[in-house]
């Protein structure tokens, strides 16, 4: 898939999510393979203006992390296009804007999905952006506010009238949050109106439900979020499954060896100990549950009170299902693991 001159390649796309998809997150997920663009957490605008400190984490990414996308989020047109053009010095290949975050703390401050409420401010947003900006710009949205105000197929359209290159839909309104009945229809909607490129999004957790939203929605691309933190191996996977090609289960071995040098990576990077604790029950929370048996992992990571006590519960996890599945006595625990292959 082309968004102008950049090309995405397999049509799969890393969603942004807060906590998540830092530089790590998505270092690991290129390791593993089958994603064709990665997006950053979200920027707070504001926080660009101020130079706040957390921002230059936030839009940090790896030198061949490329392509790469930096959303940013607010309300205010002007600060919004200060922003873009920041993230855009630094080297962006794509910037996007956020109309689809349900977070409380976004939408108290008419930010995220809270955009879709309102038409007017979200084409000034749009227009003073698209003014600064000479990347390809992309809106990410969801369906609504809620199901009474469903208008995504309207600012969808307003976008690309304003000149934005393509967008993403979240078939979800904000006041579905993380829950209600899929309703994949107004994607293929917005599809349907547009002349850009139309990025699906929203409830795909694997193949199956990969290629059911391909057809159903006709849509240019897929942008994953749960799920691949949950499974970092779905892109490769559905990329195996649009290829032809035969699709094979990760083996035990894998899990163990991504998860704990995902952990190593985060002692290396997080200023402390505990911060990169925080970080690593983040993600295994999801993680875990990808894994055979994972229940009684998850629990154990997000009860331990150290990154120690957090390698060795998963290692000894590990090496006690290898046990029960090979019959033989469980392997001597490890305290590191090498890098994903």
């Amino acid at each position: 898939m082309q968004i102008r001159d950049v090309t995405i390649d397999p049509k799969l796309i890393l969603a942004p999510m807060e906590g998540v998809t830092d530089v790590l997150f998505r270092r690991l997920i290129r390791q593993i393979g089958g994603v064709g663009l990665t997006v950053t957490e979200f920027i707070a605008a504001r926080a660009l203006h101020f130079n706040i400190k957390t921002t230059k984490r936030l839009a940090a990414f790896d030198d061949d992390e490329h392509p790469i996308a930096i959303q940013v989020y607010g309300r205010e047109p002007q600060l919004l296009a200060e922003a873009a053009q920041k993230v855009q010095d630094l080297g962006a290949d794509i910037v996007d804007l956020n109309m689809g975050c349900p977070a409380k703390k976004v939408c108290r401050n008419s930010g995220g999905s809270s955009l879709m409420k309102d038409l007017r401010l979200s084409q000034q947003i749009v227009c003073s952006m698209r003014r600064v900006l000479t990347v390809p710009f992309t809106v990410k949205m969801r369906a609504g506010w809620d199901h009474e105000h469903r208008n995504a197929v309207e600012m969808a359209a307003m976008c690309e009238e304003e000149g934005v290159d393509a967008v993403a839909v979240h078939w979800r309104t904000r006041t579905d949050r993380f829950g209600g009945v899929r309703d994949i229809g107004i994607i293929a909607e917005v599809k349907d109106r547009l002349g850009i490129p139309v990025i699906a999004n929203g409830d795909v957790v694997d193949v199956r439900s990969a290629l059911d939203t391909l057809t159903v929605t006709n849509a240019d691309a897929l942008m994953i979020g749960r799920g691949a933190v949950r499974n970092p191996w779905i892109f490769r996977q559905i990329e195996a499954a649009l290829s032809g090609m035969e699709m094979v289960e990760v083996p035990m071995a894998d899990m163990e060896r991504v998860l704990l040098h995902f952990l190593e990576e985060l002692i290396a990077t997080f200023e402390t100990p505990k911060s990169a604790l925080g970080r690593f029950k983040m993600v295994a929370k999801y993680f875990c549950g990808n894994v055979p048996g994972g229940s009684e992992l998850r629990y154990k990571i997000l009860h331990s009170q150290t990154v120690t006590e957090a390698r060795d519960v998963t290692t000894a996890f590990f090496a006690s299902t290898e046990a029960v599945t090979s019959g033989q006595p469980p392997k001597p625990a490890r305290g590191s693991a090498p890098a994903p292959e």
